[in-house]
């Protein structure tokens, strides 16, 4: 079967012969260079061109290229077919002219045209076949006469000589109509049996593409939901991000306040301090006792001052530092 789509895709539009030499056209056909050459040059008249395939038209003679590929697989596919001659089979008997045979007889060992169809003898030794020039396959090799039964336990086409004297004696014989048509019938349920298993392979394999697309339309509705749910779960992070974003520029905002004013509250302290300090020092520095000793009042009051001074700065240090704490966020 492969075979012989294969000889149809390689035969020539015109010579109806496998490619010879082929070219393609620009339309896309291809035939032997030969046959369409042969066409152009009875269209050469017309000074118009055409297409024996599609009739596409061409305004000058196109150059022909060979189709290489084509010619190539229409070579090997020359070389592994057998030669196969179609010789025309004549007449035995005309001698003076070929005329071509309608039968063969196989009694005869001879081939016959119409007219000596007509005066050959009709009695049932004269078997008549189409037109063959092999004629060896029709006799038994051994008694040289026709084919005429058939032996069951050999399976074996045999004479008359081979069943009455020969190596078939005392076989089961049949004639050769008879066996052959009780093949037929054994080929026929042969066929009805393939038949039915080819149907019921064919109902399979339309149950199994069913199948198939059943599943690429569930994988799409599933394709389709996940697509959508991932995007819903993606715009979702989106807001997300942006208010939490939102809330972490409100939250150092608000601490980046709080802290300037602790800030504030700390430069004025330590400005305090300084002053304090300074005072310190110089009566630190006066070598006069009494002068020490009978100094402002408010000295003393100036060393509580520091201590209570020194415990306000760390409590504005801890206020800062609870203030730059990130809070808690709540996804929600």
């Amino acid at each position: 079967m492969a075979s012989a789509g294969l000889r149809e895709e390689l035969t020539c539009p015109i010579c109806l012969s496998t490619y010879t030499q082929p070219v393609m056209l620009r339309c896309g056909h291809n035939f032997c260079q030969g046959c369409i050459g042969s066409v152009w040059d009875s269209q050469g008249g017309s000074g118009l061109y055409t297409c024996p395939e599609c009739r596409a038209e061409f305004q000058e003679r196109p150059a022909l290229q060979r189709n290489l590929k084509l010619c190539n697989i229409a070579e090997r596919f020359l070389s592994t077919q057998p030669e196969q001659e179609e010789a025309v089979i004549f007449c035995t008997y005309c001698v003076t002219s070929s005329v071509p045979a309608a039968k063969t007889c196989l009694l005869c060992d001879a081939s016959l045209c119409d007219i000596h169809l007509e005066r050959h003898s009709k009695s049932e030794e004269h078997v008549l076949s189409e037109p063959t020039t092999s004629l060896k396959t029709r006799k038994c090799p051994v008694h040289k006469e026709i084919l005429k039964c058939y032996c069951t336990e050999d399976a074996a086409c045999i004479c008359v000589s081979c069943w009455v004297f020969g190596e078939h004696r005392g076989h089961q014989v049949e004639s050769l109509n008879e066996a052959s048509e009780k093949k037929k019938e054994k080929l026929r349920h042969v066929l009805e049996k393939l038949t039915s298993v080819r149907e019921e392979t064919e109902k399979r394999a339309q149950s199994l593409q069913e199948r198939r697309r059943d599943a690429q339309e569930k994988a799409a509705g599933v394709t389709a939901q996940v697509t959508a749910l991932i995007r819903d779960i993606r715009k979702r992070l989106e807001v997300l991000e942006k208010r939490v974003l939102s809330e972490i520029t409100r939250w150092e905002e608000q601490v980046s306040l709080r802290v300037s004013d602790l800030i504030q509250q700390l430069e004025i302290k330590k400005d305090e301090l300084s002053r304090k300090i300074l005072h310190i020092e110089e009566l630190s520095n006066i070598t006069d006792p009494l002068s020490v000793l009978q100094g402002r009042e408010s000295d003393n009051a100036d060393f509580c001052d520091a201590e209570e001074g020194a415990k306000s700065i760390k409590s504005i240090i801890l206020l800062v530092l609870s203030a730059a704490c990130l809070p808690p966020i709540n996804p929600t």
